[in-house]
């Protein structure tokens, strides 16, 4: 269990993670509204050469494409929120499936709305008070992400 004291402790967490993935992962963000999802996000476009100002809350636009840098080689990133997707029926209608641990990585928001979650990296965030989240990571190698972390301190 991680703390974020601070959008820019949630967004430098997204780094964290995001410099561990490897083509084909695909990370689901779970919380509330307004708990860092979205900033989340950013950070993990981040640390695979993406401008975190590309990155808005796709309320309005579902899935999000974009070209990044994973260990070297050129894969697209995708940004995917569901926060406008009220049953996981309509999930199938969008086509999410192409998206999804392919050629490239996934990042989902709302991603309990899928219904059933794909094998992935979950990133659960909940609000503890107006600048406090508790952010709870699983499916990450706990060895990979205490290294990363004695390595950027």
């Amino acid at each position: 269990m991680l703390f974020s004291k601070s959008p820019d402790e949630t967004l430098n967490l997204g780094t964290r993670l995001g410099s561990l993935l490897k083509i084909g992962d695909v990370v689901c963000l779970y919380g509330e509204l307004g708990s860092g999802k979205t900033v989340f996000a950013k950070g993990i476009a981040c640390s695979l050469g993406i401008s975190e100002r590309d990155i808005a809350s796709a309320s309005f636009v579902i899935i999000g494409a974009y070209s990044a840098l994973i260990h070297g080689a050129r894969a697209p990133f995708y940004h995917i929120d569901l926060y406008r997707i009220e049953n996981p029926g309509e999930v199938d209608s969008i086509g999410i499936e192409e998206f999804i641990g392919g050629e490239g990585v996934a990042v989902i928001e709302w991603a309990e709305r899928l219904g059933k979650s794909p094998d992935s990296i979950s990133v659960r965030l909940k609000i503890l008070n107006a600048d406090k989240r508790e952010i709870t990571i699983g499916g990450i190698d706990d060895e990979d992400w205490d290294y990363k972390q004695d390595r950027q301190a």
